[in-house]
């Protein structure tokens, strides 16, 4: 072979290894999971009791369990239409759950550069929980407080439930049994303080840990190319929950980039240049 030879080999090889590596393009449909070889012989659910998370929640759980989304990690689960907060061990066994508070407006997307805007120009309208699939990230905001990253870029964390403003009754919203009046924050996530402190505080290692914001108005099959287990398995007729041939955008955030914001708060670990940012509360 020769060097010209070797050269266009290496091109045709590369460009090969890219196509592998590069997420499904938005407006293409997605391979059948059995096809692409990411379902098991034997299918794997998560460990859910009867009753204790929606269909769609129990639809990504079990899907995380089979294809090992995870990578081995723990993993959280927000169910933005019930707002609610699930977190499960890394061999998908769910420990607890408890109601949060989330962005006051619906929808599943971010406005590009919010993450460096001041919080007096984020309109109503903008005040979204993005969905998605995040890598967590541990930082801190000005008081000292520890916070878990979900979408950085977007300055949007899991953080303890704020009370600065009684006139919100964020706690009257986390204790009512109607998940109607839970959209309050700026889009963060705001979490129970003894849920938030037994699953998220300082004591539990979170790099790592996975985070899955369930869309409200697009299907989990979009947002994570997920698959009903069951279905795929042989074990039932899934052809509806399955959407083969439906297209989604894997809406992957593998870590932090820059959020800028009013004050000053601590980068997650890894990073060490200096940073302002703020969490949308």
């Amino acid at each position: 072979m020769d060097a010209a030879d070797a050269v266009r080999r290496g091109v045709v090889v590369g460009l090969a290894a890219l196509a592998l590596l590069l997420p499904v393009a938005a407006g293409r449909q997605p391979a059948d999971p059995a096809d692409a070889g990411l379902v098991e012989s034997s299918p794997r659910f998560a460990d859910i009791d009867a009753g204790a998370a929606s269909d769609d929640v129990r639809h990504v759980a079990d899907w995380v369990a089979d294809t090992h989304d995870n990578a081995g990690a723990r993993f959280f689960v927000v169910d933005k239409k019930a707002a609610r907060l699930y977190a499960f061990a890394a061999d998908a066994r769910l420990l607890a759950s408890a109601p949060v508070l989330l962005g006051a407006a619906h929808g599943d997307h971010s406005v590009a550069g919010i993450g460096d805007r001041p919080m007096e120009q984020i309109r109503p309208d903008e005040r979204t929980t993005p969905a998605g699939r995040y890598l967590a990230q541990r930082g801190r905001n000005t008081l000292g407080e520890d916070v878990v990253w979900v979408d950085y870029a977007a300055a949007v964390s899991m953080h303890r439930v704020r009370t600065t403003r009684p006139e919100e009754l964020r706690l009257h919203r986390l204790a009512t049994a109607s998940s109607d009046d839970n959209r309050i924050s700026y889009g963060c996530i705001n979490v129970p303080v003894v849920f938030y402190e037994t699953y998220l505080g300082a004591h539990n290692a979170m790099n790592g840990a996975v985070v899955y914001v369930l869309p409200e108005r697009d299907s989990a099959q979009q947002v994570f190319g997920s698959y009903d287990v069951a279905a795929v398995h042989g074990l039932r007729d899934g052809s509806h929950s399955t959407e083969k041939g439906s297209t989604y955008v894997l809406r992957h955030h593998a870590g932090p980039e820059h959020a800028l914001r009013e004050g000053l708060g601590q980068r997650p670990a890894g990073h060490t240049d200096s940073w302002l940012a703020t969490v949308r509360r």
